[in-house]
């Protein structure tokens, strides 16, 4: 049975995947338009590392899209993949909502 405790902290997880979906994505994208080019040196390695611990569910799921249109992986790869970014995501949702309650 569904009480309203239950769902509370559904709505809280859903919101925390969101919010944290879009982190990634503001943040992938942000790196696209700011970076034109493949990193080459140290220094632009370790910022690229340090970007996509945030940007990867959304480049996770891109890839993986990309990867179910050209038939280079099956659909079970995809939806692990896609899990795989939704608990990345709630993880980073978790992180982005405690920061904001903290401010």
């Amino acid at each position: 049975m569904m009480g309203p405790g239950l769902a509370r902290d559904v709505v809280v997880v859903l919101f925390a995947t969101a919010s944290g979906f879009t982190a990634s994505g503001i943040l992938a994208n942000l790196y696209r338009l700011a970076v034109a080019s493949k990193p080459e040196s140290g220094p632009a390695k370790t910022a690229y590392y340090a970007v996509m611990v945030v940007a990867g569910p959304n480049v996770l799921i891109e890839n993986a899209a990309q990867s179910l249109r050209k038939k280079a992986c099956s659909k079970i790869a995809f939806w692990l993949a896609a899990c795989v970014a939704a608990y990345w995501s709630f993880a980073l949702g978790l992180f982005v909502l405690n920061f904001s309650l903290a401010l």
